[in-house]
């Protein structure tokens, strides 16, 4: 059916499923909230199918009153449907308004406050039966499904009759309690018995929305399928639909032409395509098939007209679509996502694709080269100076393209040692460089690596250098230290730093200026 094939439906009665599922569980906040975010997502679009089933059965009325020997029997239905539609409707809106009435004012929209479950169940069921109002809800379900039902033609509408049957049937259904005294639960127990105030109230608002989407395909097959707005050919849009938007010089343009839906019953009179007519042979279920070559390379048009005859008059539409040639390629684009060469013993992020061809047609071999994802690749260089990129590509004719390029290979830079993150000028106070932390950076290098320092000199003027393991200073260093002159140079050297499975190179020194 027109309505409950639509994504937006299919999105709408997962949900739906998926919450009815949940409500065996303790429910949470965050279900409850998830319940009334639901509710409210529903409701909007019951707003919107109702408008649209106002309009399109005010339609039909009017193309029934102009052509009365086509459509007034379509259009007798259809009012049939539209008030057994607003009656239950109306029903429902009425125990929607009474279950939110006994909602506190200020809680209105608080959906985690709504989670009793004693309204509907002091209102629809007494003992182990069910009260007068919930028979009423059953009386008011059966004569909705009844009269919709009723009031369709007795031919035609076979699948339809039996998805309204199937939606709004009241009959008892298998109890999940397993009792085999008790094998079956009455509908309104299954369906609204100990259900949170926000949950119920969602329930009735799906069956809202259900009643409208029945409504709405039942407009729908009674107008053969096609709604009323677009019953006339003026709102008929052209679609070209080719199979891609660019093509190599030499191949074949194929693709497609549609008037919106595919029909068997619609097929236009004449179809002109670039000032030829195209043949009867290539109209095919409303479809206009094309097959003719791409030209030479650049950007070209598909022009023509589509005619159809309505009223006995020539309605025309136009047809108008572009799509470019491109060369065949002959070389692949192979290119480091941050540099020109490659590191020894770091991942180096690369991009590797061929003009025009899809990433899975694409391979691509090198020592250390392992591919991420579609153009993605990683590059981990070992051994050698120079490593050549291998790239072969199946293009949509069947062949195949191959291109290669060398990259060089080098080894990391010099980390620069740091202290307290300075480098250059750095002036310190006894106090602070016993607690500073010494560390090491690849300056101006775009990998993210941050070397960590093992062990360091520290050395003082006049005094023997001081091994220390570690970043920081230690007991002996901070002890030279405090026998060091005022304005005195000292200095963190022969720092050795490690980054994991790289090794690095001799890390620069730093000085510090004491300033007491």
């Amino acid at each position: 059916m027109a309505g409950g094939n639509s994504p937006r439906q299919k999105m709408i009665n997962l949900m739906y499923l998926v919450f009815i599922a949940m409500l065996a569980l303790n429910m949470s906040k965050e279900v409850l909230t998830a319940f009334g975010l639901m509710e409210e997502s529903v409701s909007n679009n019951n707003e919107t199918l109702e408008i649209r089933n106002e309009a399109s059965f005010a339609a039909l009325a009017a193309k029934a009153k102009e052509q009365p020997k086509q459509y007034q029997e379509a259009a007798q239905s259809a009012a049939v449907i539209t008030e057994v539609s607003e009656r239950f409707d109306n029903y429902l809106a009425g125990i929607k308004a009474e279950m939110m009435a006994s909602v506190a004012a200020d809680k209105q929209g608080d959906f985690q406050a709504q989670d009793k479950t004693d309204f509907l169940d002091s209102k629809f069921f007494k003992g182990d039966g069910l009260s007068e109002e919930g028979q009423e809800f059953i009386d008011q379900m059966d004569a909705y499904r009844n009269g919709m039902i009723n009031a369709l033609p007795e031919e035609g509408y076979a699948d339809l009759k039996a998805e309204i049957q199937a939606k709004f049937d009241t009959s008892d259904v298998p109890s999940e309690r397993a009792d085999p005294d008790s094998p079956m639960i009455s509908y309104l127990r299954y369906h609204f018995e100990g259900y949170p105030l926000i949950a119920s109230k969602a329930n009735l608002t799906q069956m809202q929305n259900d009643i409208k989407n029945a409504e709405a395909d039942v407009l729908g097959q009674l107008l053969q399928g096609e709604l009323i707005e677009i019953a006339s050919m003026n709102n008929y849009r052209s679609i070209v639909n080719l199979e891609k938007g660019a093509y190599f010089n030499g191949e074949t343009v194929t693709g497609e032409i549609v008037l919106g839906r595919y029909d068997d019953n619609l097929k236009p009179t004449k179809v002109i395509i670039n000032g030829s007519e195209v043949p009867a042979s290539q109209i095919q279920n409303g479809r206009v098939m094309l097959n003719f070559g791409a030209g030479s390379v650049g950007d070209k048009e598909i022009k023509g007209e589509m005619q159809f005859i309505e009223n006995g008059e020539t309605v025309t539409i136009p047809i108008a679509q572009k799509y470019s040639v491109i060369g065949r390629p002959n070389s692949a684009t192979i290119s480091a996502d941050k540099m020109n060469v490659v590191y020894r013993g770091v991942d180096n992020p690369m991009t590797i694709s061929f003009a025009g061809v899809d990433p899975s047609k694409v391979t691509a071999n090198a020592p250390g080269l392992s591919k991420t994802g579609g153009a993605s690749y990683m590059m981990k260089p070992s051994t050698g100076a120079k490593v050549n990129i291998n790239v072969s590509a199946k293009l949509p004719d069947g062949t195949t393209a191959t291109d290669s390029k060398e990259f060089r290979i080098k080894d990391l830079p010099n980390p620069t040692g740091l202290i307290s993150g300075e480098f250059d000028g750095v002036r310190k106070n006894r106090a602070n460089l016993a607690i500073s932390t010494i560390s090491a950076e690849f300056l101006d290098f775009d990998f993210d690596l941050t070397p960590q320092v093992t062990e360091f000199i520290f050395k003082v003027q006049g005094q023997p250098g001081i091994k220390v393991s570690g970043n920081k200073l230690n007991d002996a260093a901070k002890a030279a230290l405090q026998r060091a002159p005022q304005g005195s140079i000292v200095q963190i050297a022969q720092i050795k730093t490690t980054v994991p499975g790289v090794r690095t190179k001799a890390t620069t020194p730093v000085s510090v200026e004491l300033t007491d």
